[in-house]
């Protein structure tokens, strides 16, 4: 039996929360010249693009956007390969996007690489967290906290337009 998708925030919510979220980080790295945005692709990716023109918009912080491939069912069948060198990575704080997190456990990989370099900070940031941690990883910034059930899915859909949804299965 399929079940229906239920809208959990329109465009203007997300887009809503994307500048609480940009105004929470920029509060956080006041005093930061650059930050390293470390986007899980895809979808988390789409949001840090989003999060960056904001926080740059409204702050004077640089932000590196980098890609971070993971396999979300398998996250040690391949190395995380980071796109910048440990010296770009020197001193810097780091935020880890992703747009929902479940257990904690992709997120907690995406952090793992960074662990190896002399970073400052390393933050995480989710557009949904749904609170069913099995990892120990705390999530930093958070635009919605929404308790699910095990069974139900959360989408987040990134439309070419600038526009975005968020749906439960």
């Amino acid at each position: 039996m399929e079940t229906a998708q239920k809208l959990l925030m329109n465009s203007k919510q997300v887009q809503q929360r994307i500048n609480r979220l940009a105004w929470q980080v920029a509060e956080q790295c006041f005093g930061e010249t650059e930050i390293i945005m470390a986007g899980i692709a895809s979808n988390g990716c789409k949001l840090a693009e989003r999060l960056k023109a904001t926080i740059e918009s409204i702050s004077e912080i640089k932000i590196r956007l980098i890609e971070l491939h993971i396999n979300k069912e398998a996250p040690l069948a391949a190395p995380i390969l980071l796109p910048v060198s440990s010296v770009d990575l020197n001193g810097k704080t780091v935020i880890v996007v992703d747009d929902v997190s479940n257990s904690g456990r992709t997120l907690m990989y995406g952090v793992k690489p960074f662990l190896e370099h002399p970073v400052r900070n390393i933050f995480t940031l989710v557009l949904v967290d749904r609170d069913h941690n099995r990892f120990p990883v705390k999530t930093n910034f958070v635009g919605l906290s929404l308790a699910t059930t095990l069974l139900e899915h959360v989408q987040v859909d990134f439309h070419e337009n600038n526009e975005a949804t968020v749906y439960l299965n």
